[in-house]
């Protein structure tokens, strides 16, 4: 199927509502928790929350991406995801915020789990990789400027500055789905049927091993990647004092590893096929891990936070690949076993925090061994293009 060559940027502009959403606020836990009258950790409920609603979210979007089409899931859910952060930055207390956190992820999933079926939608293989890769590209600016952004808001505002941004982003977004985005699943293609047909829809999907192992990979990835993002702005605001622009710059770094190898990856699947990036990727991140929790120094992380630019390309489109009929329930049982687990992620490294980074590099650690017990449940692949 041919595409407009901007659209990758515009699925990479929506795809950006959940990295924003996630990174942007960090630098402000403390701000957070002092305003809040909150003790050191509670901020990280809030996060934790964003990544339930996330969960939650994505099943229902998915599910209705596939029976209504990409463009009205997608308007509607931006534009709760903008109204509910407007009342974010009105809250006054943990609880209400943290409620307001799991709207906004609810409306937010939309613009996380739909691109990825557009994706599947257009192209599958390494056309598909490629594809991933430069809305990726796109994507990976956010997590670079948004620590940043908001470290520099707190500076000149409070964090309530924060959440309006992220508000009129979300209002940007819907614009952009109403006016730009063409719409990818035509009316035939679209699933019918209620509540059990969409239930034996996901038991179906579940039940591939490919789809499984691909899902689990990715999904252990991100609970390494977001004990890391919870983790990391008390470490290094709070234990190692850094100013919470230095820690925006940071994590804008490790982002960058991210968005380098996310690159990288297409040009090398002519030659080694996605099932040996993806396993040697994984390695690769256990030993990040367990240089993190030894030493506790930054470089690993930014190691780590590579691997995971090889992974998460290539196992969005290895889980995807069999499900070309049903890529929005795919994609969406995809994006809710992995925020699902970086939610425990993210409950976990708050539960076990003690002012070092002990906890979060040992979440990191746990969450990349998960991705090799993950790749080798993967049965031998057919060929390159769906390994």
């Amino acid at each position: 199927m041919q595409y407009p060559t901007w659209l990758p940027i515009l699925l990479g502009i929506l795809t950006a509502v959940g990295p924003i959403s996630t990174d942007m606020y960090l630098p402000a836990f403390p701000a957070i928790e002092a305003a809040m009258h909150g003790a050191p950790g509670t901020a990280q409920v809030t996060l934790a929350t964003w990544f339930a609603g996330l969960a939650v979210g994505q099943v229902t979007q998915g599910s209705l991406a596939d029976r209504f089409g990409r463009r009205r899931p997608l308007f509607v859910g931006t534009l709760v995801y903008a109204l509910a952060n407007a009342g974010c930055a009105l809250s006054t207390d943990i609880t209400t915020l943290s409620v307001l956190r799991f709207v906004a992820a609810f409306g937010g999933s939309a613009s996380m789990v739909i691109p990825r079926a557009i994706v599947r939608d257009l192209a599958d293989g390494h056309a598909a990789a490629r594809l991933m890769s430069r809305l990726i590209l796109v994507m990976g600016a956010a997590p670079i400027l948004a620590p940043t952004l908001g470290g520099a808001v707190l500076e000149f505002g409070s964090w309530h500055v924060i959440f309006w941004i992220m508000s009129v982003y979300g209002g940007v977004c819907a614009a952009l789905v109403v006016l730009l985005l063409p719409e990818t699943l035509a009316v035939p293609h679209r699933v019918t049927g209620g509540v059990v047909r969409t239930l034996g829809r996901f038991a179906g999907v579940v039940r591939d091993r490919v789809f499984l192992s691909y899902a689990l990979m990715g999904g252990f990835g991100m609970f390494g990647m977001f004990a890391y993002i919870g983790g990391s702005p008390p470490v290094f605001i709070q234990h190692f004092g850094f100013s919470p622009e230095r820690y925006g710059m940071l994590f804008g770094m490790s982002a960058a590893m991210f968005i380098v190898a996310s690159q990288v990856s297409p040009r090398l699947l002519p030659r080694f096929g996605a099932a040996r990036i993806v396993r040697v990727a994984s390695m690769a991140y256990v030993a990040a891990g367990a240089v993190l929790l030894v030493a506790a120094v930054g470089g690993p992380v930014m190691v780590a936070m590579g691997c995971m630019g090889f992974m998460l390309p290539n196992a969005a489109v290895g889980a995807l690949s069999r499900h070309a009929h049903q890529a929005g329930s795919a994609s969406a049982l995809m994006g809710t076993l992995q925020f699902t687990l970086a939610a425990c992620a993210g409950l976990l490294v708050g539960g076990l925090s003690d002012g070092t980074a002990r906890p979060m590099a040992a979440m990191l650690l746990l969450g990349a061994v998960g991705t090799v017990v993950a790749d080798r449940m993967r049965p031998p692949p057919i060929s390159k293009d769906t390994a």
